[in-house]
């Protein structure tokens, strides 16, 4: 299935997107990892672009969006309304992998009536005890704004996150990448014990990166939440 890519200009700030599926399908917005970008969806909207109109999101920092060295979840949150605004979104699937998991959380719970359903990928919201030391600089050229991943590290946790997913109201499904994840998996279990409606998915083996380490059990989990 084709996948194109589209810029478009958010608040000033150019922003890139790939796209793959029918435009009248119903849209899921996909969110990728702290590092990565929208084409690390491809295969998985691939699969999904059957059904839905795919609409994966360079976040800002990131792939061919604009680096403008100011990073936070928050604004990363406020990228996301911009975006699906621009878009003519009222309501819509979102699906987020690590940090895009966690801008994921932060939206799902400020404008709970515009996600239809909610997936979240090996990733629950900040937390004190998750804090790591901010690696040193690559002396090689990397494929993000660096910035981002010092202030994202530097960021001081917001209990609100945490107290606010009672807020989302989308059915979800959080994905977990079993014993071999570096994240934490019992905090994916405090997640679901704060949503309403949430079920969680392990698939043992799969690591951080579920959906590229393994894209067919991450179907198995996502296709039926969704009924695909």
């Amino acid at each position: 299935m084709e996948t194109t890519v589209k810029q478009i200009e958010l608040n000033g700030l150019l922003f890139q997107y790939r796209e793959t599926g029918e435009v009248s399908a119903p849209p899921l917005v996909a969110l990728h990892a702290l590092g990565e970008s929208a084409e690390s969806w491809d295969e998985a909207a691939a699969c999904l672009g059957a059904k839905y109109r795919v609409l994966a999101l360079d976040q800002r920092g990131h792939g061919g969006s604009a680096r403008p060295g100011t990073y936070t979840y928050e604004r990363m949150r406020d990228d996301l309304l911009q975006f699906v605004n621009h878009m003519g979104l009222e309501t819509f699937t979102l699906v987020g992998h690590s940090m895009g998991g966690v801008v994921s959380y932060l939206f799902a719970e400020a404008w709970p009536s515009r996600v239809e359903r909610l997936v979240v990928e090996d990733v629950a919201p900040p937390f004190p005890e998750n804090r790591r030391a901010i690696p040193e600089e690559p002396t090689v050229p990397i494929p993000f704004d660096w910035r981002v991943l010092t202030s994202i590290l530097q960021e001081e946790p917001n209990s609100e996150w945490w107290e606010r997913l009672s807020d989302i109201t989308a059915p979800t499904l959080v994905i977990g990448g079993g014993s071999t994840s570096n994240f934490p998996q019992h905090k994916l279990l405090e997640v679901s014990e704060r949503i309403a409606q949430c079920e969680v998915v392990t698939i043992e083996g799969a690591g951080h990166h579920v959906h590229l380490s393994n894209l067919p059990a991450f179907l198995a989990a996502v296709r039926p939440f969704l009924n695909v």
